[in-house]
């Protein structure tokens, strides 16, 4: 996922994607743990896409409110 994907989405949109990624995630983790998880590069970018997200949604929150 690219940033620059992330630039028209809403507030609403990103916490959304937030939360599927953080599942994602977990759910991963929970794979690893056992054992099973083949692909285990996919927490990397995972964890990447989170950050990217979360910044995404921090800047957005930003210029949304004012400044005291």
């Amino acid at each position: 996922m690219k940033f620059a994907e992330l630039k028209d989405l809403t507030v609403p949109e990103l916490s959304a994607r937030s939360n599927d990624l953080r599942r994602e995630l977990f759910n991963l983790q929970l794979q690893k743990a056992s054992a099973q998880l083949e692909k285990t590069a996919r927490l990397r970018v995972l964890r990447k896409d989170i950050a990217r997200v979360e910044t995404a949604l921090t800047q957005r929150r930003k210029t949304q409110t004012p400044a005291k």
